[in-house]
């Protein structure tokens, strides 16, 4: 499978003229924290900037021009957690150069982007905590517990037969959740599922057996019990997508995938695939 390229890297004057031209009226519709995110993807920086490869979800419609990075997960004492690489201190990133024998890096960089390149967590050498947290608000069944509780496994227990009226039934139960954001840190939000897709696609059964092997092999050891996670952060123009989360998905065939309603864009959290982009510089 081919790799898939940013559209616009930071360097190129496409990047440029975007940041030139968005006018008052995109930034309002964005919002003021989509328009923040918005600066900081324009904007030069720092340090650990440059061409980063990644395993995501598949960007499979709409404007955004790659995929979401996939988080491996760990669990630990029955909660999850996301694996944060070893910092490389002549790169100056946190990275693992063949993730599970696939021979595909798993890095900090691959989070260096609308804005993230800012948070606290994305430092290579930062202590934060690595436990998904909880955020409530997107799924009726996260409104029992509180904001900040650990995601646990015996939280996802009926995930065989979840749904909420969204698509189809028995695809996994998701959740949302903030990761290495400690305190006042600025958040990481992730997307958790647990599904019974996850198993299949890791040993490659069926229909997910044209996933290319570099690619299954890193799938399988970065998800664990049916678990897996992605950054929610849309490549296009940085807004929070959601794994069933609007009805109005539908119209886009996207309601049993990853829909992003600013501007359509469609992944397919069952479509794992590698990518590369130029990561932006974390400030200095």
């Amino acid at each position: 499978m081919p790799l898939d390229e940013d559209k616009y890297p930071a360097e190129s004057g496409r990047r440029r003229f975007v940041k030139g031209v968005v006018g008052s009226a995109t930034l309002s519709s964005v919002g003021a924290g989509g328009a923040a995110a918005l600066e900081s993807t324009t904007s030069s920086g720092g340090v650990g900037g440059g061409s980063s490869t990644y395993v995501a979800i598949e960007n499979t419609a709409g404007p955004a021009p790659r995929g979401m990075p996939i988080i491996p997960i760990t669990i630990e004492d029955g909660e999850l957690n996301g694996l944060w690489p070893e910092y490389d201190p002549e790169r100056g990133i946190a990275i693992e150069d063949d993730f599970g024998g696939s021979g595909i890096p798993y890095s900090s960089q691959m989070l260096q982007y609308c804005g993230l390149q800012t948070a606290e967590g994305v430092q290579p050498q930062a202590d934060q905590n690595n436990t998904f947290t909880m955020t409530t608000g997107d799924y009726d069944w996260q409104s029992e517990y509180s904001d900040g509780d650990p995601l646990t496994v015996d939280m996802f227990d009926n995930y065989e037969e979840w749904g909420n009226d969204i698509g189809s039934d028995g695809l996994g139960k998701p959740a949302t959740a903030n990761w290495r954001s400690d305190g006042d840190a600025q958040s990481i939000t992730v997307q958790v599922l647990r599904s019974p897709e996850v198993p299949k696609i890791a040993n490659g059964e069926g229909k997910y057996s044209s996933v290319p092997g570099p690619v299954q092999q890193y799938f399988a050891e970065a998800t664990e019990q049916s678990f897996m996670a992605w950054v929610n952060k849309c490549t296009h123009f940085c807004c929070n997508p959601g794994y069933k989360t609007l009805s109005g998905a539908a119209a886009y065939n996207a309601e049993d995938k990853v829909y992003c309603q600013c501007h359509q864009s469609v992944y397919d959290p069952f479509s794992p695939t590698q990518v590369t982009f130029t990561a932006l510089p974390r400030p200095l």
